[in-house]
């Protein structure tokens, strides 16, 4: 019986079945451990309740999560690998979405970025690198997770060092800094600010010699070696390393044919397109003169900028209005206080989803309130209709006036388009040259 319940007591874990007890007269025989014992809670081929019960000691025997002295050796990888697939394995044998089977995922991804971190260890790195114009800044955030631009895998910042170029945001690994063929996009929007104004200029697979337009990689249609991928943008094909399938909006489409549909573009269109989808530009009446007449919103933002331009020597001329800085108001679209033809690739899209008409009408409206109704110098500059005499101040952004070309003289529209006679103001101007003596 005696024997019996000591054998029960072995199998729950407590006790040695060949340990005498104490009260015996005889000495213990207990086993000698083997010189080289492997750690069982790393590599124990015990049954299954006993492996899910020491599920939770994983990584805490052993610590895996320490940099050892020295150099790493081939053991260390090997042990990290073999505890790694004891884990997974636990993993498959606790309950579902349990609390202890969480845990022992966690535990899992811990001990893959140790290995990751055994493979390639961080070196010492300078904090700004330049290659090929690009102004690689060293990241610091850990957290965030990223994609390699070179080498397509992802960036772990826990463990890796990684770069990014503070011009077009080009990202990659350290270790692949040195395979970098790509220049930075931003030197050819400060030489090259223009776009393809063709809808997708193909030139064929064949006159590419069934390359990547970028890297020189076989591709094909097949997809053997390489998928072959069309940028939208340029007409030509890319390997799946160039050509991630982004999405953007197509300038040459909105010009023609005012489509906004994203399309899929390589990776070097998709950063070009991005940084330059705030430059004006874009010509319109000399690209497309015929967009006009089938798009009232641009007719519409056309009349606001040209109201602005007419109200800007009014605002530069007053002490008020440079002192409430109104004219700051533009100062993300500039080229509204400059002139009234160029476009940003953002303008159009604004004018299409109908922001940009909303803000514009809110700023023409406290500008034009400036001058007419909150400032006495400005008001004090505006113009009697010379023709009739007759009516209020006008100005030259009212929309019931008309402006002489030669002389900007203000007049109601009806009077000078009915008075056959010439701008008053140009004949005076006129005689008073006539009547001054001529210099010898």
């Amino acid at each position: 019986m005696e024997y019996d319940e000591r054998l029960a007591r072995f199998r729950q874990g407590h006790v040695n079945p060949f340990d005498r007890d104490e009260n015996d007269g005889t000495t213990d025989t207990k086993e000698i451990p083997p010189k080289h014992e492997v750690r069982p809670e790393l590599f124990s081929t015990e049954t299954k309740s006993q492996s899910s019960d020491r599920a939770m000691d994983l990584g805490l025997a052993e610590d895996h999560f320490s940099r050892p002295v020295g150099s790493f050796v081939a053991s260390d990888i090997e042990q990290l690998k073999q505890a790694i697939e004891e884990c997974k394995r636990l993993i498959l044998e606790l309950p579902e979405h349990s609390e202890r089977q969480k845990d022992t995922v966690v535990k899992l991804i811990h001990l893959r970025l140790k290995l990751q971190e055994l493979k390639d260890p961080e070196e010492d790195e300078p904090n700004l690198r330049i290659l090929l114009e690009h102004r690689f800044s060293k990241e610091k955030s850990k957290s965030v997770k990223q994609t390699c631009d070179k080498c397509s895998t992802i960036i772990w910042g826990l463990i890796q060092t990684w770069y990014t170029c503070t011009g077009c945001y080009y990202r990659c690994h350290s270790k692949c800094m040195n395979l970098i063929t790509k220049p930075c996009v931003r030197s050819k929007v400060s030489h090259q600010s223009e776009y393809e104004l063709n809808i997708c200029p193909e030139i064929g697979l064949d006159k590419q010699d069934y390359r990547c337009a970028e890297c020189r990689a076989p591709v094909s249609l097949r997809g053997v070696p390489s998928e072959a991928r069309q940028c939208d943008y340029t007409g030509q094909y890319y390997c799946s390393s160039c050509h991630w399938n982004d999405t953007a909006i197509i300038p040459a489409r909105v010009i023609h044919n005012w489509e906004f549909e994203p399309k899929k573009v390589c990776r070097s269109s998709m950063r070009y397109l991005a940084l330059m989808i705030s430059r004006p530009v874009l010509k319109l009446k000399e690209i497309n003169p015929l967009l006009f007449n089938f798009v009232e919103e641009l007719v519409e933002i056309r009349k606001l900028r040209q109201d602005i331009l007419l109200m800007k020597p009014y605002f530069i001329t007053c002490k008020e209005a440079m002192e409430a800085r109104l004219l700051l108001q533009l100062q993300d679209r500039q080229h509204f206080v400059e002139n009234d033809d160029m476009y940003s690739l953002q303008d159009l899209i604004d004018i299409s989803s109908g922001r940009l008409s909303c803000s514009l009408t809110e700023i023409h409206t406290t500008f034009a309130k400036h001058i007419k109704l909150d400032c006495e110098r400005c008001q004090a500059k505006g113009f009697v209709c010379e023709l009739c005499k007759e009516g209020d101040i006008l100005f030259p952004f009212d929309s019931h006036t008309s402006v002489c070309h030669d002389c900007s003289a203000v007049f109601h529209r009806d009077c000078y388009y009915d008075n056959s006679t010439t701008c008053p103001r140009c004949a005076r101007m006129t005689e008073r040259k006539q009547e001054e003596p001529v210099e010898l």
